[in-house]
């Protein structure tokens, strides 16, 4: 067989004499004796012969019969499966098979055979079969050419050999059997135009016609579109239209299978589907808003391949993402920011400003999930570019909003919010794994270029982390005490409120709790919590000591658990990984540079200016939350230097650095001390204003024996005082005021004659400057007069003194308080001698509101605030000057949310409704709603006490609010229609506030407390009937606009205390039914409900429907009598018209329940007369059934009430007609109305015609802002109200610091919005 087959072989086609020789020879290879030989080397032998015979006599086939030929092209195909071991000893004859059929593509002759189909199937799955890995290309190659011949050459391709070639591509074949896969692509891209109408016609039958039974592979039929794309996008161009149709069908099943198959195909590298096929691009997009939440969700998906693949395509995805980053479903959101975010780590410039906008948006999302995502995206950006610049200073530029965003987050309410902006802070931000020097590098550049408001946020967010870290430490200390039940108890509350410290309110507690024990019981883990809480701890042991704490939790079980995640939550929080005494070193070398000038300050985006003013405030802030790690020679030294220098912002910063640290420093560097004291002496006598405050405040908290230092600071300057020169006053007096405030007895007697002859006499009495006829009611603090800047210094030196001494029956105290009067009253001018100019008198009066609102904040001295003052301090928040009112209105609510004012100071915020810029009102607005979430916010965390109730409850503003507008000046007769509009206004401005959620059914027990005035009279002019007249007059009005609201239920509060100062004991002879004002004004009349302007939008949420019960209206009325200051006692009264007995019953908590019996020596009135006896009979018993009778009210009775008191309602609202939206000017400027002449330059005209009010002034900041101790000190978050005005609000420790929850303060900055979107 062999030499026949050599004969074969060598033998030449064109040899026409020996192919007729051996024509029999080769027919007789092609025998079945040979085909079906059992020796399969024989067999092989026989199949290559037989291939040389076909090349031979090819393509003559005249001399063997159809089935013969049949049976020789199956045997050479079975043959090739030999193919499959490449170590075989004759796979070089099956390969010379292969290339020589493949060569001479003997195949093509079965064309003509009927069977043709089945031969060349059997050899497709032959040749699929045998590939693999083994197999060098050049038999792939050879495959390849035999069976595209097939397709090529062949008039059409039969689905059973298209199903052959198109099975290899279905994913989950692909995946088991990668070298078939590879022939088959190979084979269609060589013959991708010859059997495309094949295809073509196999996905028109499957997907238009729904003939799922034409193939095998009709359920794969989408997957083997894609591969086709990938393989040869023109293998399925023709199909693209029925994909249109797909993706229009109502079955979303099918609309979703369509979108994955689109996703992949123009999502590919180098597709080209979306410019090819523009109508079906614009039909995909539109799948962005389908029904079916799976359908957006694979296009969503989408986004993140197409912006890396296809940039050019982003402009289209932008508004299609838009929509879907509010779309309701919280995995849409979620996807739409990774998608986005994976674009831009990727590169930067994939992401236009727009996709990043919605990132930013989506860290306000209501879902924390969502807001995670955010948020990490944007850190993890942030990072990459800006930290290590992957991509240039362009791109820094470009991404430079993210750290501010970051920042502004902490102003969430979310404990999650907060936690996880400072995990970023310290990842990803400042990253606590850097090297100490490029870590202060890195913090000093941040602080400097962060803006205004993600300061505050950073401020607030060390100061939160400090205040924690000291609770830890409290805890650990009573951990350590003998257990007692004292013990127990503080034990129970500092678990409570580190509890609310952390994520998870509910679970944290227990947690917690569960720590506490374990400190308890295990010492090693509490030494190592002790050692991260030390104020001395530095970073490499701070973190050694979590890594210690994370091990012992792990060998106790706690690995991974919800207990060991909230124990690493809270070590993440108090460890100091930023900041110890190393990093403060290394930071105030970088701030030495940057003043220098050797660092290269503009590299970094920040010019020597910002960085050094940055630098500054960063270490004050740091020296008030890390104190301790400023106690370094090195460090102090600095700091000594840097007071030396002539820079006035870098003396005063290290003089408040000095003051805030200055702790310890006598002994631990008594070095320092020599150089040190002469200097602060000399900044207290001679330095600016400021440094001289600031030096008197280092000398007392530095020095152990401070008399000897004060005494050679006071008396040089009692004695150099000259009211002749007051521009040498402003420093001494600043000193000399601190000095009395922090060591009045060492200096009492001085200071009496320096307060009542010099301060009094000398200086705020004697007018020496003639004041100038000016129309302006303000100027900068540069150009104000030095007398006026004296007088204001001397007010606060008397103020300071009064502070200091904290002795209500001091009799200066009194005089003191008579000099603020009589300055208010005269309008600023105390001796009303009219020398003064416009401008001295609006800072004096500001000066002297000011004053009295310090006063205020001392429980001392809060009694000997005459109710005069109060009113006349109140009127400054209408006053003229717009700036009087506005740095009124902050010093306010700066004390009032603290909890330092009483609530009587809360309802100066009503007077705000007279204000004719919208501006002020929104300002007013948001520090009422601030101050009444505070105060219900403690309420809720601290267990309510009785004598404290009426000064936290925000209710009790009521009462106050009452007792100002019926005092107001304006308002002189009960009648005046005009003014009882605007006291209307200033009503429902305070019901409304307090209405914004109705808690523990308040509207009633304000109702109650109003009805309760109305037996009441005025506590200063008892037998003054005009005031009690007005006084009922306005609770009339107020229970007016009670009645119109549906928010109450029919169950009324239970004897609310009202204040004795303001309102004296009820009189019964009083008729609380009177009507005021009088029935003739019903001209008036307004029964609507009345408007709420267009302002309260801005801070107000509407009421659900649900949540307005019906308001009944009883026909009666309860009156109380104050035995004390802090309650009501219970009494029994009856209205004269109802002429029946009700019992009051005593709540201090409204919407709560009391035990409560009939007092035996209760007061009844029946039709006028005082009964007699009742007591008598009670106690015999022979009244108890009278008593029962009387306590059922008639049907008749009750409806005839109600009928009188809808009419008294309804005749007070007669005279509150609806009035303009914006109030009125008033003929009085001192109510704070803009003067005609100033007016006309507030602006252009507004879209009603009324004119723009101009934008507030900053006003300066206030030395006694910093008068507190270090750790009361606070800063203040300035943001934009309704109204676009920049407002400063306060934040800062509460009244009891011990108790307060760790975390931001801050009211609303301008980009986070008050609520969090819905989507």
């Amino acid at each position: 067989m062999q030499m026949v087959v050599k004969i074969f072989t060598d033998m030449d086609q064109d040899s026409e004499e020996e192919k007729e020789r051996y024509l029999h020879l080769a027919l007789h290879l092609a025998s079945d004796f040979l085909l079906k030989h059992p020796d399969k080397d024989v067999r092989l032998l026989v199949a290559c012969g037989l291939a040389d015979i076909f090349r031979i006599y090819r393509p003559d086939a005249r001399h063997t019969s159809p089935e013969k030929l049949k049976d020789i092209f199956m045997f050479i195909t079975q043959q090739l499966t030999g193919l499959e071991d490449t170590k075989s000893v004759q796979f070089n004859e099956y390969f010379y098979l292969l290339e020589n059929i493949a060569w001479v593509k003997s195949y093509n002759i079965c064309f003509e055979l009927e069977d043709s189909n089945e031969i060349f199937t059997q050899l497709y799955k032959t040749l699929f079969q045998v590939i693999n890995n083994s197999h060098e290309q050049k038999v792939q190659i050879h495959m390849v050419e035999l069976m595209s011949s097939i397709i090529c050459e062949g008039d059409t391709v039969s689905q059973e050999l298209l199903d052959t070639v198109l099975v290899n591509l279905v994913p989950g074949h692909k995946n088991l059997h990668k070298q078939p896969y590879e022939l088959a692509k190979a084979l269609l891209k060589r013959t991708a135009q010859a059997i495309q109408p094949c295809i073509t016609n196999f996905f028109t039958r499957v997907l238009m016609l729904g003939e799922t039974s034409a193939s095998l592979l009709s359920e794969h039929v989408l997957d083997l579109m894609l591969e086709l794309y990938s393989i040869d996008s023109r293998l399925i161009f023709p199909v693209l239209p029925q994909l249109e149709f797909k993706l229009k069908s109502c079955d979303s099943d099918q609309r979703l299978q369509v979108v994955k198959l689109l996703t992949k195909m123009f999502g590919a590298k180098e597709s080209e589907l979306a410019t090819q096929n523009k109508s079906l691009w614009q039909l995909f997009l539109g799948r962005f808003n389908d029904i079916h939440v799976p359908v957006r969700l694979e296009c969503v998906k989408f986004a993140s391949p197409c912006l890396i693949n296809h940039p050019d395509l982003a402009k289209d995805l932008t508004d299609y993402l838009r929509g879907r980053s509010h779309d309701l479903e919280e995995a849409i959101r979620h996807n739409v920011i990774v998608s986005i975010v994976t674009a831009a780590k990727k590169d930067l410039a994939l992401v236009n400003d727009h996709l990043l906008s919605f990132v930013r948006e989506r860290t306000l999302d209501k879902k924390w999930r969502v807001r995670k995502q955010a948020m990490m995206g944007l850190a993890q950006i942030y990072r990459k570019y800006a930290l290590q610049a992957e991509a240039g200073r362009e791109a820094v530029k470009r991404i430079s909003w993210i750290k501010n965003k970051l920042l502004h987050i902490y102003y969430q309410k979310s404990m999650e919010d907060r936690v996880l902006v400072e995990q970023i802070f310290a990842q990803y931000m400042v990253p606590h794994t850097l090297e100490t020097t490029e870590k202060m590098k890195c913090l000093y550049y941040l602080y400097a270029a962060l803006d205004v408001n993600a300061v505050k946020a950073l401020n607030e967010m060390w100061k939160c982390q400090s205040v924690l870290r000291r609770h830890v430490k409290d805890l650990l200390d009573l951990l350590n005490k003998p257990k007692s039940e004292t013990c127990s108890k503080a034990v129970f509350f500092k678990v409570s409120v580190i509890a609310r410290n952390l994520p998870a309110l509910g679970r944290a507690k227990d947690f917690v709790k569960k720590l506490a024990q374990l400190l308890e019981e295990d010492g090693k883990i509490r030494k190592q919590l002790e050692m991260v809480v030390s104020p001395c701890c530095a970073r490499q042991q701070a973190e050694g000591c979590v890594r210690d704490i994370t091990k012992a939790l792990d060998h106790l079980g706690q690995h991974s658990s919800p207990f060991a995640e909230m124990v690493t939550s809270l070590l993440e929080r108090i460890a100091p990984v930023h900041i110890d005494a190393e990093s403060i070193s290394a930071l105030i070398k970088q701030m030495n540079r940057s003043i220098e000038g050797t660092a290269n300050d503009d590299d970094e985006g920040v010019s020597t200016e910002q960085a050094v003013k940055g630098g500054l405030q960063l270490l004050k802030v740091l020296s008030f939350t890390h104190s301790m790690s400023f106690h370094s020679a090195e460090t102090l030294e600095s700091l000594l230097d840097c007071m030396k220098m002539d820079d006035e912002k870098v003396a005063e910063a290290s003089l408040q650095i000095f003051r805030n640290t200055g702790g310890g420093i006598e002994e631990s560097f008594p070095h320092l001390i020599q150089a040190l004291l002469p200097l602060l002496q000399q900044k207290a006598k001679n330095g600016l204003p400021r440094q001289a405050k600031l030096a008197v405040h280092c000398i007392h908290t530095i020095f152990s024996n401070r008399d000897a230092q004060f005494a050679e600071i006071f008396q040089p300057l009692h004695q150099a005082l000259d009211a002749g020169s007051p521009e040498k006053l402003i420093t001494p007096l600043i000193t000399l005021g601190h000095l009395a405030m922090l060591a009045p007895g060492q200096f009492s007697s001085s200071l009496k004659s320096l307060v009542a002859n010099f301060v009094i006499k000398d200086l705020l009495m004697n007018d020496q400057i003639p004041g100038k006829k000016a129309a302006k009611l303000w100027a900068p603090h540069d150009e104000l007069s030095p007398e006026t800047l004296a007088k204001i210094q001397g007010i606060k030196l008397m103020v300071r003194w009064l502070l200091g001494m904290k002795n209500s029956q001091s009799e200066w105290a009194n005089s003191i308080v008579k000099v603020l009067t009589a300055i208010l009253k005269g309008g600023g001018d105390l001796t009303g001698g009219g020398r003064l100019r416009k401008v001295d008198m609006s800072r004096l009066r500001l000066a002297a509101g000011c004053a009295v609102l310090r006063l205020a904040q001392e429980p001392c001295y809060q009694e000997s605030i005459t109710q005069e003052l109060y009113r006349l301090c109140a009127l400054l928040i209408n006053d003229e000057c717009v700036q009087v009112r506005q740095a009124f209105t902050q010093k306010l609510h700066s004390a009032l949310w603290r909890l330092r004012l009483p609530i009587q100071y809360m309802a100066i915020y009503a007077l705000c409704t007279k204000d004719p810029m919208r501006e002020h009102q929104a300002h007013a607005r948001q520090c009422f709603l601030r101050n009444v979430h505070v105060r219900r916010q403690y309420l809720r965390q601290h267990a309510p006490l009785s004598g404290k109730l009426p000064s936290l409850l925000p209710e009790y503003v009521v009462p106050y609010t009452i007792y100002l507008l019926a005092h107001d000046p304006d308002y002189v007769t009960a009648q005046d229609a005009k003014q009882l509009k605007g006291i209307r206004e200033c009503l429902r401005f305070v019901v409304d506030m307090l209405m914004v959620k109705n808690e523990s059914n308040s509207l009633t027990f304000i109702r109650k407390l109003v009805e309760n005035i109305k037996w009441a009279k005025c506590g200063q002019t008892l037998d003054n009937p005009k005031t009690n007249e007005k006084l009922h007059t306005v609770c009339n009005i107020a229970l007016s606009i009670i009645s119109k609201s549906n928010t109450y239920s029919q169950e009324l509060a239970k004897g609310p205390a009202l204040p004795a100062r303001n309102f004296h004991h009820p009189d019964m002879s009083i008729s609380s039914m009177k009507s005021h004002p009088p029935p003739g004004m019903k001209s008036f009349i307004n029964l609507g409900k009345p408007r709420v302007a267009s302002i309260f939008g801005a801070v107000n949420k509407t009421l659900p429907a649900t949540a307005r019960q019906p308001h009944a209206k009883l026909p009666w009325t309860e009156a109380v009598c104050s035995d004390s200051s802090l309650g009501w006692q219970k009494t029994w009264v009856k209205h004269s018209e109802y002429n029946e007995v009700s019992p009051v019953k005593i709540s201090l908590v409204p919407g709560t329940q009391c035990n409560w019996r009939a007092r035996d020596d209760s007061v009844l009135l029946r039709g006028g007369e005082r009964l007699q006896g009742l007591k008598r009979r009670a106690a015999t018993g022979e009244g108890d059934k009278h008593v029962g009778r009387a306590l059922r009210p008639k049907r008749v009775c009750r409806r005839a009430v109600s009928c009188q008191f809808q009419a008294e309602l309804q005749a007070i609202s007669a005279a509150l007609e609806p009035g303009e939206e914006h109030n009125s000017s008033t003929k009085r400027g001192r109510r704070g109305h803009t003067p005609r002449a100033a007016s006309l330059r507030c602006g252009a005209l507004t879209e009603r015609g009324h004119k723009k009010p101009s934008p507030l002034t900053e006003v300066e900041e206030d030395d006694d802002d910093e008068e507190l101790p270090a750790v009361q000190t606070r800063c203040r978050a300035l943001f934009k109200t309704a109204g676009g005005e920049e407002n400063n609000f306060g934040y800062g420790r509460r009244m009891d610091d011990d108790n307060e929850e760790v975390g931001c303060s801050i009211a609303k900055i301008q980009e986070t919005p008050g609520r969090r979107e819905r989507r």
